[in-house]
């Protein structure tokens, strides 16, 4: 395995990459590629960027892990993450890897968890680069979703309460309100060892409202005739199963979903072999080496 750290530019920022090499690729070979998208506020170094990774150059595809805007190496405003950004910056990421001398323009494709799963689903909608996409923990309507992580009516008030603030805050100071992540996105206390060394823990208010609007839903039939696999915990405790069940209902032909019972919201760090095999088996029929 060879690692080559990269780097391009998206919304006139400088986005901090990762090509990972499988170490039998030839020196005038081309192979499928897969862009691996991490989570809210995390960076490339998280364990559910890393172990795909792994794992993907062991099935022999070229990887490209980057930083989105705003974190870890990447330039940007720290903590104001915009979804129609990061939509962008993986655009752009398609671009700079479909230059790659040995990766086939044609045969990319997106794997993303969590905030990186919605922002694959619509990348993936939007651009027929894309060749294929992954979604695990993903959610396709962030209003929705924030119901199912807010769930009592004090908590769905505290949060839009927040949210009003934040609109009042910067038309008054023409600043950001700064928000705890956890007022965001609440994470049980057994899966805070999944948040990496680095990953941000405050927001703006701006991002939250992003999250908030953003649909990926309203778009995730456009993904067809390309092909989506959709991965869900069926016990989620970060981000409501319902999320990937509604996108399966809503997306075209070929899409597949499936839910497992023994993993949690950050499956794709915690080595699952069953999830594993899935992945391996879908994309040796849609992005054959």
């Amino acid at each position: 395995m060879t690692e080559q750290k990269i780097s391009f530019v998206s919304k006139d920022a400088t986005l901090v990459g990762i090509v990972r090499l499988p170490k039998d690729l030839q020196s005038n070979e081309k192979r499928p590629a897969i862009i691996v998208l991490h989570g809210f506020g995390s960076n490339k170094s998280a364990e559910n960027v890393l172990g795909p990774c792994a794992v993907l150059e062991t099935l022999g595809y070229i990887t490209l892990r980057f930083d989105f805007l705003g974190c870890g190496e990447s330039e940007g405003t720290r903590g104001n993450l915009i979804c129609m950004d990061q939509v962008h910056n993986t655009q752009d990421a398609l671009t700079f890897l479909g230059k790659h001398p040995h990766v086939k323009p044609e045969q990319i494709g997106l794997i993303g968890s969590s905030f990186g799963a919605a922002v694959a689903v619509y990348a993936g909608a939007i651009d027929t680069r894309v060749a294929a996409t992954i979604s695990s923990g993903g959610w396709g309507h962030g209003e929705r979703k924030f119901k199912g992580q807010h769930p009592t009516p004090k908590d769905w008030e505290k949060f839009t309460s927040m949210l009003k603030r934040g609109k009042a805050h910067r038309e008054k100071t023409g600043q950001s309100l700064m928000v705890p992540r956890m007022e965001i996105v609440p994470i049980p206390p057994g899966l805070k060892r999944q948040i990496v060394p680095g990953s941000l823990q405050e927001f703006t208010a701006e991002t939250a409202q992003s999250m908030f609007d953003f649909k990926a839903e309203d778009v995730v039939s456009q993904i067809s005739p390309r092909p989506l696999l959709l991965l869900h915990s069926s016990v989620d405790s970060v981000t409501p199963t319902e999320q990937s069940l509604e996108m399966f209902k809503r997306a075209g032909k070929p899409t597949d979903l499936h839910l497992f019972g023994d993993t949690d919201h950050f499956m794709l760090a915690e080595g699952n072999q069953r999830v594993w095999n899935i992945v391996k088996d879908w994309l040796y029929q849609y992005l054959p080496i």
